[in-house]
């Protein structure tokens, strides 16, 4: 089959081939509408760059990208990325180019545009969904990849990852070996499959237990928490799916008179300085470390190396103030 050319791509999208190369390469001079309509097309038409194009524009571009899909302001309340960005960019000389976007579909298009336009040598991918359409992306651009988490769902990607469903398991018999028996849990975004993950785990764990969903703001972790509270039979055991939630958490059940531990359990998922300072029970792990794992296997990819699948130590659930024996047990 011919390897598709600049004047193809040209034909195809109804544009010059000098405004192809500005697009494909990053260069002003073109239209935004113009640039996105490029890289479409050389995308559908399976473009890539000659190895001697390459060689000629440097044969590589010293930087790797990680995308997260979040409203921009949420993302200062996320303690774990700050540490898993730091390990990440511990374990690697190239730069690390982050954005912000608020829709999947972007981040996908994102993708399509760095590897285009040869900003990244590889990517991070996280937040993994049940069924992702970013795994077969990365295999049709033939763009190096990570998966971080997502065992089982990463197709031939390379993948770190930790067990999200034991370290579930070990959370409810923790709180069952202090007699609780009513335990809810604020879960984090439906679509993710760590979520899925941890949901099928307290659903086999825990009988009559109740998932309330949020999205790791403090707003849905306290609003969750108001209607646990205040439901006929309230838990007298919540596990939230992060430090930010479960803190929201804590201050509503002060709010309503509702003692910690003595009347509810609380415990988190990651533990964070919030944790610490709240005295609040957490699940722990070394996230700076995990993000330099992450960082070595994406290297390697890059480097040439085959994909490797690479399980993380499991949590450690680390017992602080906020949990104790259930009421009247």
């Amino acid at each position: 089959m011919k390897r598709p050319t600049i004047k193809d791509i040209a034909a195809a999208a109804g544009v010059s081939k000098g405004a192809v190369s500005l697009a494909l390469n990053g260069r002003s001079g073109v239209s935004e509408s113009t640039r996105a309509r490029v890289l479409a097309v050389a995308s559908s038409l399976g473009y890539r760059p000659s190895v001697t194009a390459r060689a000629l524009s440097s044969a590589s571009a010293d930087a790797v990208g990680l995308v997260l899909v979040r409203p921009p302001r949420a993302l200062g309340d996320e303690a774990f990325f700050f540490q898993l960005i730091a390990g990440m960019q511990s374990a690697m000389s190239s730069a690390l180019l982050l954005q912000v976007v608020e829709s999947r579909e972007a981040e996908i298009e994102l993708y399509r545009r760095w590897w285009a336009e040869h900003r990244v040598d590889g990517v991070f991918l996280v937040d993994l969904l049940v069924s992702d359409p970013r795994v077969s992306l990365m295999s049709s651009l033939g763009l190096p990849a990570v998966v971080v988490g997502g065992a089982g769902h990463h197709g031939e990607l390379a993948s770190v990852w930790a067990d999200d469903y034991a370290a579930m398991t070990s959370v409810v018999e923790y709180l069952k070996s202090l007699g609780h028996r009513r335990i809810a849990r604020v879960a984090g975004l439906s679509s993710l499959l760590h979520t899925v993950r941890r949901d099928e785990a307290f659903a086999s764990s825990v009988v009559d237990g109740v998932i309330v969903p949020g999205d790791y703001t403090a707003e849905s972790g306290a609003a969750a928490t108001r209607a646990l509270l205040s439901s006929g039979v309230p838990p007298t055991a919540i596990v939230y799916d992060n430090d930010v939630m479960a803190v929201a958490g804590a201050e509503v059940a002060a709010s309503s008179g509702v003692a910690v531990p003595a009347e509810l359990s609380i415990v988190a998922w990651d533990d964070s300085v919030l944790c610490q300072h709240g005295r609040l029970t957490a699940l722990s792990r070394d996230t700076f470390a995990f993000g330099a794992r992450a960082a070595r296997a994406l290297l390697a990819v890059v480097g040439g190396a085959l994909p490797t699948d690479v399980e993380d130590v499991l949590p450690e659930l680390v017992v602080r103030g906020s949990s104790g024996g259930a009421p009247g047990a």
